[in-house]
């Protein structure tokens, strides 16, 4: 500090009070650097049985490194959950409480659920039939037939059809459609299954799966109806007329699709759709809607049965060829 203050300061031009301020300063930092450089570090008590503690805890998990494959096309670490699980240091609130903050929260982000019941081949059928339901459900079908055209896939319903609880539409009689066609051009079995309701086209689907694999619940309800007219608003009465007509033929489209997967004749399936007709589990099974009724422990029972071949094939009973 001595040679600082010893400046020359005759002169009070401006270039020589900017050369003094600029070595003042330096000075100053000089100083600081020096002074900050002293300060002595706590020594570290090796007794301490905190530490003592942390360094027992720390030595159980050790620091291992990831193996990153170099010849791999994959850029490292992207696959690093894989096949590698990582271990987390141990941090003071594992040692006070034995309890770290992340214990319960998962290493991966969990799937969502549609992901995860079609990785079961579950397609899972639980609004009304509005257009991105229709857009899902056949997506979710042609996925399952790309992923395995042979194994069979699993359609659960609880659906009120084109229309709501209180009978208002929200779809045209299409939506159904849409998936009843991607239903018959697909090489897989679809076994349905209907939880909670199955009313309108939604129990045109329930009839439409494989004979013999059609399910409901013990507690469910299936409904058949005629279509209904949309909303027509201030349309013109031409317009309205175009509109019913197109509702009769929807209607009719109905009744042959349900005749044809129930077994009842044209005439019983008009005469029951003149108003809405309920049914329950066992009236659904005797209408020819489902062929079983799931409790629990039928999924073992099914299993241990024989199919009908097996059973023709003990009995000695040949098929007749084709003539």
């Amino acid at each position: 500090m001595a040679s600082c203050l010893q400046l020359p300061m005759a002169s009070s031009a401006y270039p020589e009070r900017k050369s003094w301020r600029s070595s003042k300063t330096v000075c100053r930092s000089t100083s600081s650097r020096s002074a900050a450089a002293k300060i002595p570090m706590p020594p570290l008590n090796p007794r301490d049985p905190f530490l003592t503690k942390l360094a027992s805890v720390a030595s159980t998990y050790p620091n291992l490194k990831p193996p990153i494959n170099s010849n791999s096309d994959t850029p490292p670490y992207l696959d690093l959950f894989d096949d590698y699980s990582p271990k987390l240091m141990a941090s003071p609130a594992q040692v006070e409480r034995s309890v770290s903050y992340n214990e319960h929260r998962p290493r991966k982000p969990p799937p969502d659920l549609p992901s995860l019941l079609l990785h079961g081949r579950i397609v899972y059928i639980g609004m009304p039939l509005v257009p991105a339901v229709t857009e899902l459900v056949i997506a979710e079908l042609l996925y399952l037939q790309y992923m395995d055209p042979k194994e069979p896939i699993y359609l659960y319903i609880n659906s009120t059809g084109t229309t709501r609880d209180d009978g208002e539409t929200v779809g045209m009689e299409s939506e159904g459609f849409a998936i009843y066609d991607a239903m018959m051009q697909l090489k897989n079995d679809i076994e349905t299954v209907a939880v909670g309701a199955a009313i309108g086209q939604a129990c045109l689907l329930l009839a439409a799966g494989k004979k013999g694999r059609r399910f409901m619940m013990p507690h469910a309800k299936a409904m058949i109806q005629q279509p209904r007219v949309p909303s027509s608003g201030l349309m013109p009465a031409s317009d309205v007329l175009i509109r019913a007509k197109e509702v009769v033929t929807n209607r009719d489209t109905l009744i042959k699709l349900l005749s044809r997967h129930t077994g009842n004749s044209l005439e019983k399936v008009t005469n029951v759709m003149k108003r809405p007709f309920y049914m329950d589990s066992s009236r659904a099974q005797e209408f020819g809607v489902i062929d079983k009724i799931l409790w629990r422990g039928q999924e073992k029972i099914m299993a241990d049965a024989a199919s009908p071949e097996e059973w023709d094939r003990k009995a000695g009973i040949k098929v007749a060829d084709a003539i």
